[in-house]
């Protein structure tokens, strides 16, 4: 018999399509992810485990997983996995591209949105009695309309970012590894070097995942290029950026402010700089958090974990 891990609590239903061919355990606190030790302990004997990017899947994991077939992760990144080890073992690996590419780029504009016409600032004015009349500059913001909006990473998430822009008469530009002609056809996206990206933007947005390339790109030269009154937001890995430099960038007025989906450590400390100032925004790595997407992902995780177990081919695995 097949035994599948499960290291998040999912709704019953999903549970269910699982135990149809394979035993199932599954952690059922709602906010936490299952302890190291557990997760270890409960590899002993899978076949196959369904993880979140809370999980590392490093060489202590797969000496503790010899009868591990397929390992499904609930996301479209993979810098948890070492890929590679994976492979050598036999092992395939799986996530969950293009489900949540719209939800992820919805949450982004949303983010821009917030962040540029200070929408929680002005939330809180009003919740500390703080509102007593109406002033010419009273928590004035910065406009979408008419900007130059530089996107780092012109993948799915990007182009789909780049598509909300178009009713907002922005000037797009990217950069990205390889140059995307479809993007700059459809979108009239410019490709640009980082640099002038950095130099000529009003708002920075990054959308890439995490490589050795692109770790801690969003460095102290990179926020000194950017514009004074430039915003950036982040909804692409949290190790992309310096979160150091960007606090300096933001207390020294090298920027104007930051909207953050991720961070370098999930959940963030409380004791982190950025918590206490009123020009940086940070979400609780809520980009694909809808509850359509989120049932998307899982079921994608388990038609993953079926067709691998059945000696089929994944739908997505990472390649």
């Amino acid at each position: 018999m097949e035994k599948v891990i499960v290291t998040r609590k999912i709704p019953q239903p999903f549970i269910d399509q699982l135990e149809l061919f394979a035993d199932v355990e599954v952690w059922n606190e709602s906010y936490t992810p299952m302890p190291r030790e557990k997760f270890l302990e409960a590899l002993n004997d899978a076949t196959a485990c369904f993880i979140t990017l809370s999980e590392t899947i490093d060489e202590e994991v797969i000496a503790h997983a010899p009868k591990l077939k397929v390992i499904a992760n609930m996301a479209v990144g993979f810098d948890n996995i070492d890929v590679q080890l994976v492979r050598s073992k036999g092992i395939v690996a799986t996530n969950t591209p293009e489900v949540l590419t719209e939800t992820t780029a919805e949450l982004g504009f949303t983010l821009m949105l917030t962040v540029a016409r200070r929408i929680i600032e002005a939330e809180q004015y009003v919740q500390n009695g703080e509102w007593q009349s109406w002033g010419p500059y009273l928590l004035a913001g910065k406009d979408l309309y008419n900007a130059k909006v530089g996107i780092f990473g012109m993948g799915d998430i990007g182009k789909a970012f780049a598509r909300r822009l178009k009713g907002f008469n922005v000037n797009i530009m990217y950069h990205n590894r390889s140059r995307q002609v479809e993007a700059e056809e459809s979108l009239g996206a410019l490709y640009v070097s980082f640099d002038t990206l950095l130099e000529h933007s009003d708002f920075v947005v990054c959308t890439a995942p995490l490589t050795e390339e692109t770790r801690d790109k969003f460095n102290e030269a990179a926020f000194k290029k950017m514009k004074n009154d430039a915003i950036f937001i982040n909804i692409g890995r949290g190790a992309v950026v310096d979160e150091t430099a960007l606090v300096a960038a933001l207390q020294d007025g090298e920027i104007a402010a930051c909207g953050l989906d991720v961070l370098r450590k999930e959940p963030i400390d409380m004791s982190h700089p950025l918590l206490s100032m009123k020009n940086a925004l940070v979400l609780p790595h809520i980009g694909s958090a809808s509850v359509i997407t989120r049932n998307r992902m899982i079921q994608l995780c388990i038609d993953n974990i079926r067709l691998v177990l059945s000696g089929k081919d994944a739908k997505t695995p990472i390649k």
